[in-house]
């Protein structure tokens, strides 16, 4: 498959009144045209800031790019100037955000929503971008005679529904999606997450699914990369992955996941917290928390190292080092 998007050794930081927020510590990683890649981690692992970063969306001050290169379609992002990348804002990347309920405008009604990015970025106005915005909500199975309706008037499904027309109206090369069924109930987050499946397949769209739900992984990516402290841990095909998990993060958040074959009174959660990414462990990032970690663990950071095949993995324990 052609190379859709390389990141390389890219570093984000937040310089704050508490000190410097280190949220992207030198990642690295690759997608495929038409792949979809899912983004897993806990909370403050640095997977929304990631996304930013891709977007060229980190607010500034307090954050900064501190180095890497974000190569899409054959150029650097880093290094188009703002006009520049407002083109490819929406056009080539779109993003989904969290919270449907914040990301649309309540004063517009949805169809001139969608056609707003239809005028900017395809060069249509009037009647024209009008009927591209019912074609679109009619595309995510809203019935375009409810174009002229406001936010108000949908539920939370369908407001989903809604920014995901506005992100796929341009039909992007890629999509970036973070955590885009979190605010839905399980019925329509199932219904939501097929929905875009079927519209990646159609448009041939690559994705980064940004979730902290490894069943949301399974159902919807080809690969997949386990984030923790702003370093990608342990990356694969999605087979490889989960058929044999190497790093100990990994196998503690399979660990923590309910068991039909198991009859468990209480599941076995991760011990410790996140980090505080103001103050990083030395050594390898996830040690406190780690059962294997020894001195090695605490005095130095491993190497992103192969497993088999594009399955890689960044600890000393699963590399037979300890």
């Amino acid at each position: 498959m052609a190379e859709l998007l390389e990141i390389r050794d890219l570093f984000i930081r937040y310089e704050t009144v508490d000190g410097v927020v280190e949220a992207v510590n030198g990642i690295s990683l690759k997608l495929d045209k038409g792949s979809t890649l899912g983004l897993v981690g806990e909370t403050g692992a640095g997977k929304t800031t990631l996304a930013k970063g891709i977007m060229r969306l980190i607010p500034n001050p307090p954050g900064k790019i501190g180095g890497g290169e974000i190569i899409f379609d054959g150029q650097d992002l880093l290094k188009l100037s703002d006009a520049e990348m407002r083109m490819v804002r929406g056009k080539k990347i779109s993003m989904i955000f969290q919270d449907p309920m914040t990301s649309l405008n309540p004063v517009m009604t949805v169809e001139e929503q969608i056609a707003e990015v239809i005028s900017i970025h395809e060069k249509v106005k009037g009647k024209e971008a009008s009927q591209k915005a019912k074609e679109m909500l009619e595309l995510v199975g809203i019935p375009a005679e409810r174009s002229e309706e406001y936010p108000h008037q949908f539920s939370g499904g369908m407001k989903q529904r809604v920014i995901i027309a506005i992100a796929l109206a341009c039909n992007p090369s890629l999509l970036i999606a973070d955590e885009p069924t979190t605010a839905l109930d399980v019925t329509i987050q199932a219904q939501v997450l097929e929905m875009m499946k079927k519209l990646k397949n159609k448009l041939n769209t690559s994705m980064i699914l940004i979730t902290h739900d490894l069943g949301v992984v399974t159902q919807t990516c080809d690969y997949v990369a386990i984030m923790y402290a702003g370093e990608i841990v342990e990356y694969g095909a999605l087979r490889e992955v989960f058929k044999n998990p190497q790093h100990p993060y990994t196998k503690g958040l399979f660990g923590s996941i309910p068991s039909l074959a198991e009859d468990v009174d209480r599941l076995k959660p991760i011990k410790g917290l996140m980090p505080d990414p103001t103050c990083l462990p030395e050594g390898c990032k996830f040690n406190p928390r780690c059962e294997y970690a020894g001195e090695k663990c605490r005095c130095e950071a491993p190497k992103m190292a192969e497993v088999d095949g594009s399955h890689v993995v960044k600890c000393f324990e699963a590399q037979g080092l300890l």
